[in-house]
């Protein structure tokens, strides 16, 4: 896995980049997010971080952990679970690959604070193509 090409690749990724989402840790089937909660980017109408805001951070790290291994990687299937809403802080996005994948990957992505609480889940399936990606 080539980390400078992947991160490089990724920074191409414009929705991620204008949210404020930055890369923590990548390695192979691995990816760790974060993203600084700006109440006046965020938040929703109830005042919690939007649950787009979350599915973003969690997509993302779900994306960069999927195309670590150098081959192009697309998602098929995802779901995501809010359980946890929060207003301030620093909100987390870890992705772990599940398995050592041939052509579908499966992805767990665990949201939290800097505290370590759980405030949603995200699972995901991609699919490799036959071509290769940055990583």
């Amino acid at each position: 896995m080539n980390k400078e090409k992947l991160i490089s690749f990724f920074k191409n990724d414009r929705y991620a980049s204008l949210t404020g989402i930055e890369i923590v840790d990548i390695s192979k089937g691995y990816c760790k997010a974060k993203l600084e909660i700006d109440p006046k980017k965020h938040l929703n109408a109830a005042n919690v971080i939007q649950g787009g805001a979350i599915f973003t951070l969690a997509d993302f790290a779900f994306a960069v952990a999927s195309n670590s291994r150098g081959q192009l990687a697309l998602a098929v299937n995802v779901n995501i679970s809010f359980l946890k809403g929060v207003s301030e802080g620093i909100i987390y996005a870890t992705a772990t690959e599940l398995c050592t994948p041939k052509r579908i990957g499966a992805y767990d992505v665990i949201i939290t604070t800097e505290n370590d609480e759980i405030i949603a889940r995200f699972n995901g399936l991609v699919y490799r193509k036959n071509e290769t990606s940055a990583g």
